[in-house]
């Protein structure tokens, strides 16, 4: 697939705006993956002219649905597993890359792959991944379903499917004391309540983003 020719020059966006953003998550991000979430944001709007990667255009709306969305669930994944030893992340329905590009442009010690059946979606992703030097971060084009090989300790998704389609679309891929992480908007109790008999929701987690007036929530998910 071709790509836009152009490389990525700016995201459209102050970055003192991105790193209030941060500062109010908690975050304190080196100059380094700053640079490369400002990288990435203007990959996102270059492709997405062509693409149709993200229904967001604005470019200050993409900072804060976007970056600021998957950014606010940085923190609590670094608390519920650390930042000391190399995890394998599973991003499923990754699509343009989110939240996957942003938590392995935030945490080098995560090996991330993004999943998408759209092939135009895995593209990019392999895009960014080579033009902002991310050798932890990967795409791979295929239906989860179909996915095979080394057991990942978290997965997560961000506009993916309910629940249990999730839990049962990814359970073979979880690796013994692995764990989901579903970011949602409202807390999805139907959802939680259709769950089978032993997976365990250990935490509901409010997320306040900056910039955003609407409700998000993590699903935290485990296996009894």
């Amino acid at each position: 697939m071709s790509r836009p020719a152009a490389a990525p020059e700016s995201p459209g966006i102050d970055p003192e705006d991105l790193r209030r953003d941060a500062e109010a998550l908690g975050l304190v991000l080196p100059p380094a993956a700053m640079r490369h979430l400002l990288a990435y944001l203007a990959l996102l709007r270059k492709w997405n002219a062509a693409y149709n990667l993200t229904a967001v255009r604005d470019p200050a709306q993409m900072r804060v649905q976007h970056l600021a969305d998957c950014l606010a669930a940085v923190g609590p994944l670094r608390r519920q597993v650390g930042t000391e030893r190399r995890l394998r992340i599973l991003d499923v329905g990754s699509g343009g890359g989110l939240p996957g590009v942003v938590l392995a442009i935030v945490e080098p010690a995560w090996d991330v792959s993004c999943i998408d059946t759209v092939g135009k979606k895995a593209a990019f992703v392999r895009q960014v991944a080579g033009e902002l030097a991310l050798p932890n971060l990967h795409a791979v084009h295929a239906r989860v379903e179909s996915l095979a090989g080394s057991p990942f300790d978290v997965i997560t998704a961000r506009a993916f499917a309910s629940l249990p389609d999730l839990v049962r679309l990814t359970r073979p891929l979880l690796a013994p004391g692995g764990l989901w992480m579903a970011m949602k908007g409202r807390r999805p109790d139907d959802e939680i309540a259709a769950l089978p008999a032993d997976i365990d929701v250990f935490h509901v987690e409010p997320l306040g983003v900056p910039g955003l007036h609407a409700e998000r929530c993590l699903i935290w998910m485990r296996p009894r």
